[in-house]
């Protein structure tokens, strides 16, 4: 299959989770357990405010940071991926889910969190930008982004290279890069500007 040219839309996802409840295999693949696992130490505080995590899926990585907000809101656009969401989460009463495509939907508030996790490569460029500006208006001071991205072939409008580049120097303006330690994720400081690049 050849690199799709435009943003993946809802009835992409919605085709994906109507064979398969899990179909990229979060709850039981060593991948996702230890990207989760790396992605929870690399963030700069123990406790956040508010936080957004853009394409929450099934809630497997919503349930394991939900006990380091205060509030935490996780983002999707399947209804019933969602549903699996809110019940995997239903021990946590600080968490909330909507259904929103982003860029186009967008939640209203300011974040001190905002977590975008394998999402960024499913955009194309322009929409891309229009992630960074969103992002860019719903930052509290200070805030953390985190941008994981998965560095091998995808057929996706974006490789996860190309999506933390562009995300980064999108963001050049309001966030700085203060951390890519990981190799496949990148860590932001609102506030100020910084280096440009990651590589995974």
């Amino acid at each position: 299959m050849g690199r799709r040219s435009k943003t993946l839309d809802s009835d992409y996802f919605k085709g994906m989770y109507a064979t398969d409840s899990d179909p990229w295999q979060f709850a039981t693949s060593a991948y996702e357990r230890d990207k989760y696992a790396a992605t929870l130490a690399a963030l700069p505080r123990s406790r956040y405010t508010s936080a957004l995590e853009v394409g929450c899926s099934i809630g497997v990585f919503t349930h394991q940071l939900c006990p380091r907000c205060d509030v935490l809101l996780g983002l999707d656009v399947v209804p019933s991926v969602l549903e699996q969401a809110r019940t995997r989460c239903a021990d946590c009463p600080n968490t909330s889910f909507k259904l929103s495509a982003v860029p186009g939907e967008w939640p209203e508030g300011k974040f001190d969190l905002i977590l975008i996790s394998e999402v960024a490569y499913y955009l194309d460029r322009p929409d891309l930008a229009r992630l960074v500006a969103r992002v860019g208006n719903a930052l509290l001071p200070e805030a953390d982004i985190v941008l994981v991205h998965w560095t091998g072939v995808t057929h996706y409008p974006l490789s996860g290279d190309e999506a933390a580049e562009g995300f980064i120097a999108g963001a050049r303006g309001f966030a700085c890069l203060s951390s890519d330690d990981l190799g496949h994720s990148a860590v932001f400081r609102s506030g100020g500007s910084g280096p440009s690049g990651v590589r995974g």
